[in-house]
C-alpha cells in the first residue's frame, strides 16, 4: 500500500516529507513501546504510535521505517519533524485511536507482519 492510500483511510494530516507518499508500506504495527518496535518490526514499517518524543523518529530511522503516524490528535515537535525530514520519513497525524486506526489499515489489506 503506498502512504498516500493511508492518508484518506486514516484521515490524517500530511506533516512532512509529501515528496514520499508514493512510497510502498507492507505491513504496519502500533506500539508506544518503541523497545518492542526494535525488537519485533522489519522491512518497509508504518508505525502507528501516541508517543510523542525524538526516540519515536530514531527509531523508526534505526529500522528502516517509511512512515511514522500519530494516533489521538498526537503532534510531534518541530524537531521530531526536522529528523523525520532528515531520514526522509513521512509523517502523519490522525485523531483517530490507535485500536481504529490499526483496525482500518487491517481491513484494507495492510499486513501486521510476521
Amino acid at each position: 500500500m503506498k502512504i498516500r492510500e493511508i492518508v484518506p483511510l486514516l484521515e490524517a494530516e500530511v506533516l512532512c516529507c509529501e515528496e514520499d507518499l508514493d512510497v510502498e508500506v507492507c505491513n504496519a504495527c502500533g506500539s508506544d513501546m518503541m523497545s518492542d518496535v526494535l525488537a519485533f518490526v522489519k522491512d518497509q514499517t508504518a508505525l502507528l504510535t501516541g508517543l510523542v518524543n525524538p526516540q519515536v523518529v530514531r527509531t523508526a530511522m534505526m529500522v528502516d521505517m517509511r512512515c511514522i503516524i500519530f494516533v489521538r490528535g498526537k503532534c510531534p515537535t518541530p524537531e521530531m519533524i526536522a529528523l523525520a525530514e532528515e531520514g526522509h520519513i513521512v509523517l502523519l497525524a490522525t485523531k483517530l485511536r490507535m485500536y481504529e486506526a490499526c483496525g482500518r489499515l487491517y481491513v484494507s489489506h495492510l499486513a501486521g507482519g510476521d
